[in-house]
């Protein structure tokens, strides 16, 4: 069995001696090849060069950028030559992720221990097992994501936290914190709601100040706690939306309480939750901050978002 490792060097809860034992442990079972990533989508090229050189197994070790990064390079590299058809999940490699992130809430929403450890024995297990499991991704536009996207206010936490990141700040609970009040007291969308929410068939739903899209639950995690906006998304279902109308004081302050201390969702009337829908459009009247698995990706003023469904093998 052969297979790529793609690590990220800047991860964030690994060092260069604990890589090594990793690739000691992978190469007890598979012929591994090891590449490092080397700049931002980087990780896309190598999954792709991966899955047209016909290789069974891709592992990747860094945050959920990482996978995100070589997720879209596996579901974009060209079908096989022998005209193989049917869904992507059965003629491309597994993925295999080894958490190295701050978070890797696409790994923990698999079930996959937090420490990289622990993940690379059930990986190494699911490997002598032949395990695996099938599960869908969302796709916005052209850019396929594994968790969540999000335009609107989400997005421009994650843009303020990025920013502070580059100059030498750490991520943290409290540094997200301070982003979102941050944001949340300069942004427009507080007093005139950009997003309009359309979907095939059915009427438009327009005053909307944020959304939020699922793949899967929870949405995100701080610490050990799962923060929850639609508790029955799921890999195995289409996408579920969690959407704000009013951005006011008094509304976000509820809703942000009720994710850090409720388990369940989220309650109000100024909230919107749709569930397993296959496809939507969100268009902006004016461009909104966008986001996939936690990465900033610049401003978008129309989303076309599809379920993609049976996309991808997992070990876990």
């Amino acid at each position: 069995m052969r297979a790529l490792l793609v690590v990220n060097p800047r991860a964030t809860t690994t060092s260069e001696r604990s890589r090594d034992v990793l690739v000691r442990a992978l190469r007890s079972a598979v012929d591994l090849t090891v590449r490092y990533t080397e700049r931002r989508g980087h990780a896309t090229q190598l999954a792709r060069e991966a899955a047209e050189s016909g290789v069974d197994v891709l592992v990747t070790l860094g945050g959920d950028g990482t996978v995100n990064e070589a997720v879209n390079g596996l579901l974009t590299a060209p079908p096989p030559l022998t005209g193989e058809v049917g869904p992507p999940a059965f003629r491309l490699p597994a993925l295999a992720v080894v958490p190295g992130g701050s978070t890797n809430v696409f790994a923990r929403a698999l079930g996959m221990p937090s420490d990289w450890v622990d993940g690379t024995s059930v990986i190494l297990d699911g490997l002598r097992d032949g395990r695996h499991r099938v599960i869908g991704l969302g796709r916005a536009d052209d850019r396929y994501f594994t968790f969540t996207a999000g335009l609107g206010l989400d997005a421009a936490v994650i843009r303020g936290v990025e920013q502070s990141r580059l100059t030498g700040r750490t991520s943290t609970p409290a540094l997200y914190m301070r982003s979102l009040a941050g944001q949340f007291l300069t942004r427009a969308e507080r007093r005139d709601p950009p997003l309009t929410l359309e979907r095939p068939g059915e009427p438009s739903i327009s005053g909307l100040g944020m959304v939020i899209v699922q793949n899967t639950a929870p949405w995100t995690y701080v610490g050990d706690k799962p923060l929850h906006l639609n508790t029955s998304a799921s890999f195995d279902l289409g996408l579920d939306v969690f959407a704000q109308r009013r951005l006011t004081v008094t509304s976000t302050t509820r809703t942000v309480t009720q994710l850090a201390w409720r388990s369940g969702d989220p309650r109000g009337k100024h909230l919107l939750r749709l569930h397993d829908i296959t496809e939507f459009t969100v268009v902006a009247a004016r461009p909104q901050p966008f986001q996939l698995d936690g990465d900033y990706l610049g401003e978008r003023q129309k989303m076309h978002f599809v379920s993609v469904p049976s996309a991808l093998r997992v070990i876990c």
